[in-house]
């Protein structure tokens, strides 16, 4: 059995238990428990504060985490980054009152900055030569500046609205954040079995995102250049239909550009295009 940490409430949390239910992972939450046995895979879930888990992956309490790299970071234990998740992405940055004049780093010698991230910070603080004072929070770090408890904030930024509200401005990003696979280095060799399955899983469920499925009718004068179009993972499928004038195209496309392509299709003649999404992507 694999013991996997999540956070146990916020966005993260949503997004990880997104993750697991697509890769199979079914847990019965009806019961309000820290640890919970899932149905149909060799896992269980330990939920904790986020903070807490690379501690706890780190001590072999769990045997995996999914955890902000911004904990990761802060916490700095003794686990591995197994997988970068590509979700809950943010950034760790410095940000001052919005009438305040800024011109470059310098700005904070002297001040005294709000935070929950004091190693991050200071070890910034170091690198650029920068003497500051920690005013060290666990929560609401944005109303600091506001009640005079401390001359700027260093904190999460996911869209900037909560730093408007309290009227802050954002000045230097110190680092990018998102989602970790992290692991312990002991695992037994059963367990690091069940990981790569679930690793496995994991990958084809990232590979599908922003593809999409598309099928279509080609007329055969117009069948290589369409081909040059959708490229595919290989090529794509080509099935000759009845009449032998027209042919089934199917492939494989980003989403991004996916407008761009049936732009080009249209003016090759293409008809019946249709779009599928597409959930995983073994390849």
């Amino acid at each position: 059995m694999l013991r996997i940490a999540v956070q146990s409430k916020g966005r993260l949390n949503e997004e990880t238990m997104k993750l697991l239910s697509e890769s199979g992972i079914k847990l019965n939450k009806s019961k309000r428990s820290l640890l919970i046995a899932a149905k149909g895979f060799p896992v269980e879930v330990l939920f904790l504060r986020d903070d807490d888990i690379p501690q706890a992956v780190a001590n072999g309490v769990a045997d995996v985490g999914i955890v902000g790299e911004n904990e990761y970071v802060e916490k700095n234990k003794n686990a591995a980054i197994i997988k970068r998740l590509g979700f809950s992405k943010c950034r760790l940055s410095l940000a001052i009152p919005k009438d305040e004049a800024y011109t470059d780093i310098s700005w904070f010698n002297g001040k005294t900055v709000a935070t929950s991230y004091p190693e991050i910070i200071s070890a910034y603080f170091k690198k650029v030569g920068v003497q500051a004072a920690m005013h060290v929070i666990s929560g609401s770090v944005e109303i600091a500046p506001g009640i005079g408890l401390a001359d700027a904030i260093f904190d999460i930024v996911s869209s900037g609205s909560t730093l408007v509200s309290n009227r802050l401005k954002e000045v230097d990003v110190v680092m990018q954040s998102e989602a970790l696979l992290i692991g312990n280095d002991k695992l037994s060799d059963d367990k690091r079995a069940i990981l790569n399955e679930l690793l496995f899983r994991f990958d084809a469920i990232q590979t599908a995102e922003g593809k999409k499925y598309i099928l279509l009718n080609a007329p055969k004068n117009n069948l290589d250049e369409i081909i040059k179009v959708l490229p595919g993972m290989k090529s794509p499928t080509v099935t000759p239909l009845a009449n032998g004038e027209w042919y089934s195209v199917q492939s494989v496309i980003d989403e991004k550009e996916f407008w761009e392509i049936i732009g080009k299709l249209k003016s090759l003649n293409a008809e019946g295009i249709l779009v599928i999404p597409i959930e995983k992507m073994i390849l």
